[in-house]
């Protein structure tokens, strides 16, 4: 028998409200709801009381509205007929009609924060004060822009100027451990705090997450106000969101919590070590809403971006180090900006325990014990070889004046390991690939770093090859 009209209705309105809201919401709001009746654009419901029925009125009927606009027009009204049980049996009083505004001016909106235990709460403060566990030296003017870096800090100052109102959201950081995406993250964090004081803005790693999630689902009527909890946040950082693999419960809530947000136009921002597409063990109805706004990577920093971190950060450290040691630890120490400034403590530390002056012999036997270097410095013929081998391409080639595109840019490759793994000058640089001036070199290294930014495929090209020099 063909369901009427407004049973399908009413079902399509649940599958789209069954989609965003929490599946505990769904099974005590939604799924005793009965619909009678279609009148011209009147859709009439039957609800099992006034609470009820107030209820819905207060948290939802705006996503109903939606629902039923979507299904109706713009003309939709809803009915309700309230389930009243007497003597004689299960009986219905019709209320009045409520007619769904065609612009409805406050969003759909759960409790407010007042109404449910707050797992962040600061001591000696009330409950609905939440702190954001942001780590207030984790901002932009400590976070040093380089070629890395450059699009995941502009994508990040434009979500700090209008969260939730960008195209930027989610924004989604991937890279390496190391690499600056929780400073990152934070950073913007700080600054919405900064700019718009009122904002509930909250970071938390995926772990923590995962745990107080367990904690909730063992604890009768918990879940429901750990999930109206994150449902009040204006701006929700996800660390090392990767961590959630293979936990479908989590995922599950995390996928509520996201379509709760997103639709009410929250800001998301999540950090993980691999791109949406190469993360396993996750859900794909969660990785394609990792993808809806920018997915930015951080790479290591080159050789600039380290001396300009080297610079900063021992200058915030009140450490004076000579350019010739800034120079030789940005060329050995290369994998990171968290190994970098595990150098400059340790360098700080050697110097004031043992009370030793900074010098190179210091630096060079600290540097040894502290990360993975070569004995030996990487030579310029042992790159050349290196990229020549990769290419396939005849080392003569590499040195001669050819203009051939391929040979042109695995000369300009060459160049800009040679300024990013050797302390070999530009100008001995271009001497001895291809017999070039310092100038030649310069805008080779510029380019390399440009087609680094835009162009994933090259980006990994130079990756590798770097991978093998170090290897």
């Amino acid at each position: 028998m063909r369901p009427e009209k407004h049973s399908i209705v009413w079902n399509n309105c649940l599958k789209v409200v069954e989609d965003i809201v929490p599946p505990t919401i769904f099974e005590t709001w939604f799924k005793n709801i009965i619909p009678i009746k279609l009148t011209d654009s009147i859709l009439t419901i039957e609800v099992p009381s006034n609470f009820f029925m107030e209820y819905l009125e207060e948290h939802f009927i705006d996503l109903l509205s939606k629902c039923l606009r979507r299904e109706l027009g713009a003309q939709a009204k809803l009915e309700y007929h309230v389930r009243v049980v007497s003597s004689s049996g299960a009986v219905t009083i019709p209320q009045q009609v409520k007619q769904i505004s065609k612009n409805p001016s406050i969003p759909f909106q759960g409790p407010t924060a007042s109404d449910f235990p707050n797992p962040f709460i600061i001591p000696g403060i009330q409950q609905r004060q939440i702190d954001s566990q942001l780590n207030p030296s984790y901002n932009f003017d400590n976070f040093i822009e380089g070629n890395s870096n450059r699009l995941a800090r502009s994508a990040g100052l434009n979500i700090s100027e209008s969260p939730g109102n960008n195209t930027f959201n989610p924004l989604f950081l991937y890279g390496g451990s190391g690499l600056g995406k929780t400073h990152l993250a934070q950073a913007i964090g700080i600054a919405v705090k900064e700019l718009f004081p009122n904002k509930i803005v909250l970071y938390v790693n995926s772990n923590r997450f995962q745990t107080q999630f367990m904690d909730a689902a063992t604890i009768k009527n918990k879940l429901t106000d750990f999930m109206h909890f994150y449902q009040m946040i204006d701006v929700l950082i996800i660390d090392d969101v990767h961590d959630l693999a293979g936990k479908s419960g989590t995922q599950n809530v995390f996928f509520h919590i996201f379509n709760h947000l997103h639709q009410s136009g929250k800001q998301l921002i999540l950090t993980s070590d691999k791109a949406p597409v190469e993360l396993k063990d996750m859900e794909q109805r969660l990785l394609s809403r990792f993808k809806w706004g920018l997915s930015a990577e951080l790479t290591p920093p080159d050789y600039a971006t380290r001396v300009a971190i080297l610079k900063a950060k021992s200058y915030n450290d009140g450490i004076e180090l000579s350019d010739e040691i800034i120079n030789y630890l940005a060329s050995k120490i290369t994998n990171s900006v968290r190994e970098l400034e595990g150098a400059l403590v340790s360098l700080l530390a050697q110097a004031t325990l043992n009370k030793k002056p900074i010098t190179m012999q210091l630096v060079e036997s600290m540097t040894e014990k502290l990360v993975s270097v070569h004995q030996t410095e990487i030579s310029l013929n042992e790159i050349r070889k290196e990229v020549c081998n990769y290419f396939n391409l005849n080392p003569e080639n590499l040195l001669s004046k050819t203009r051939k595109r391929e040979i042109v840019q695995a000369r300009q490759i060459a160049m800009y390991l040679s300024r990013n793994l050797t302390k070999t000058s530009l100008a001995s640089i271009g001497a001895q690939i291809g017999g070039k001036d310092h100038a030649t070199v310069l805008h080779a290294y510029n380019t390399v770093c440009d087609l680094m930014d835009t162009d994933r495929r090259f980006r990994q090209y130079v990756m590798e090859i770097e991978k093998r020099l170090k290897g």
